[in-house]
């Protein structure tokens, strides 16, 4: 029993020893011995160097010959398999092809025994393998039938069926097709029943309701299946409330993948106004986790709400995201910032004042420098939405003494990830679209004077880079600051020059990427219009 236990001591395989010791266990005729084998693999096993130690030792094979054995013996067989097979592309293919398939038919077999906990363990265990290596387990009729086996399952009583939705998450998890094809066989209705079946205090309430949300992660149908019953939209705004944290959480989880839909969100059941209000209260939570997830949801929540966003300002959603922007976990700044970043999504220029009014170009500053290079990112993200149709934000970029248009060229001077490169160059280019000030702003930041010399630009560099985006949002941004043809335009093309940024621009005529190519001939083109034109 020592092995079952999670305060059970390590036993390492790689050791010679060791590995000796479990082969003769594996070798012993009692039943008990080999099942203590089978449970300190099932423990022992979580490097990609242990697996392929027992692998080369032979233990799969020792495994699958003692599936004849009792009940108990083949279940701690069929969890070491699991154990020794996951996320291991090696073993799992070695394993796949093994005797000409029969270890793999071997345990396809045990889906159908009689036991349901043999079934399910057999079905985690398939369902590694085809994580593993995909490309040993492309049987479409057998996965079909891993997800019928599972549904059956859940009305199996204690920890099988507790656990056969979360083997079921496990299995469709980001795959259209497997998640297509639990649709057609019932499995959103199915577990909707299950759902309302059970009250909210269990186990299994949890694994639905994370099995729904991976249900409903790619598929409209799953998503309108699920919200057409007024007692299932009522029970997930219910579990919003639970005392449970894992309740919550799943229940932000389902409500994140079924806000993808905007059609779902305005039309179904669960209107945007009564679920606003239960997950901006999740925002306050005691428990990180659950804040997070409810962020999840407010993210998409906001991206499908664009003709309705007041419903959002008037929630006091953006006072507790702002405030959330300046935790010291990482994730919470994250994902405030890509909720506040989806709210400012398309909204008028009224609205956007009553968030920056919130936030502060102050904290604005701040985040753009943030530790996180995520955090980063998505600030820039942002701020280009703050920008996006509406002139009057380049305001809040360039004054209060330059602190963002600042924050933005300390980022971009000091070369940091490519993600934030492309969208501090987005913003400047939406910048260097707009007026005379603006665009000698932009200037300032991409090419600046230093005692009267020009210093080397990063734009050189982001014009050299290997990412093709990073080209092209460089290419645009030169591009809005040499239109139109003009004295101004002149001088910046001057400017630009002298900095190398034209001569690489110039050696990107034949760049491999068509979009990067076409940014450079209409650059080089506007450089000879103006110098056509007399300005140069």
């Amino acid at each position: 029993m020592i092995y079952q236990s999670k305060q059970a001591p390590t036993f390492d395989v790689n050791n010679e020893k060791n590995m000796d010791f479990l082969l003769s266990l594996l070798d012993s005729e009692n039943e008990n011995v080999t099942e203590l084998a089978a449970n300190i693999i099932s423990y022992s096993c979580n490097s990609n160097t242990e697996q392929l130690a027992l692998c080369g030792a032979g233990v799969p094979q020792k495994l699958v010959s003692l599936f004849g054995g009792s009940m108990n013996l083949r279940d701690a067989c069929l969890e070491s398999m699991t154990a020794v097979i996951r996320n291991n592309w090696e073993v799992a293919s070695r394993f796949a092809s093994m005797d000409h398939g029969k270890a793999f038919r071997s345990i396809v077999a045990l889906i159908h025994d009689r036991s349901p906990r043999t079934r399910l363990l057999a079905c985690l265990c398939l369902i590694a393998l085809g994580h593993a290596s995909p490309c040993h387990f492309p049987d479409r009729q057998i996965k079909t039938k891993l997800i019928l086996v599972l549904l059956e399952l859940i009305e199996e009583p204690g920890h099988v069926g507790d656990e056969a939705p979360l083997a079921l998450t496990t299995l469709i998890k980001d795959s259209v097709e497997l998640q297509k094809q639990a649709f057609s066989t019932n499995a959103v209705a199915k577990l909707s029943n299950h759902l309302l079946a059970n009250t909210l205090e269990t186990r299994r309430a949890v694994t639905i309701l994370l099995a729904l949300a991976e249900l409903c992660s790619k598929q409209e149908e799953s998503r309108s299946q699920l919200m057409s019953g007024q007692q299932v939209s009522t029970l997930i705004l219910d579990a919003l409330k639970h005392d449970c944290v894992d309740i919550r959480i799943a229940a932000c989880s389902c409500l994140k993948n079924i806000s993808r839909s905007s059609k779902v969100l305005s039309a179904g059941r669960l209107s945007c106004d009564t679920v606003i209000a239960p997950l901006v209260q999740l925002l306050y939570d005691s428990s990180t986790s659950v804040q997070i997830a409810a962020l999840g949801a407010i993210c998409n929540i906001a991206v499908n709400l664009t003709p309705r966003k007041s419903v959002l300002l008037h929630s006091g959603v953006v006072s507790q995201l702002v405030h959330l922007s300046k935790s010291m976990d990482p994730t919470l700044r994250l994902k405030s910032v890509l909720a506040l970043r989806n709210i400012m999504f398309l909204m008028n220029p009224k609205d956007k004042d009553l968030i920056l009014k919130e936030l502060t170009v102050s904290t604005l500053s701040s985040l753009i420098c943030d530790s996180e290079h995520s955090v980063q990112e998505q600030t820039l993200a942002l701020v280009q939405n703050l920008l996006d149709g509406y002139v009057g934000s380049v305001n809040y970029v360039i004054g209060e003494d330059g602190m963002v248009i600042n924050a933005i060229s300390r980022q971009l001077n000091s070369a940091s990830a490519t993600g934030v490169c492309i969208q501090g160059m987005l913003v400047l280019a939406n910048m260097a679209a707009g007026n005379e000030l603006n665009k000698e702003a932009v200037m300032d930041v991409t090419v600046p004077h230093r005692a009267d010399r020009i210093k080397p630009s990063f734009v050189v560099n982001f014009l050299q880079s290997k990412d093709k985006q990073l080209r092209v949002a460089t290419l645009w941004c030169i591009l809005n600051l040499i239109y139109p043809n003009s004295e101004s335009s002149s001088t910046r093309v001057a400017r630009l020059q002298n900095a190398g940024v034209i001569s690489q621009v110039k050696n990107m005529i034949n760049d491999p990427c068509l979009d990067c190519k076409l940014r450079v001939r209409m650059v080089l083109e506007h450089c000879l219009d103006n110098a056509a034109a007399g300005f140069m």
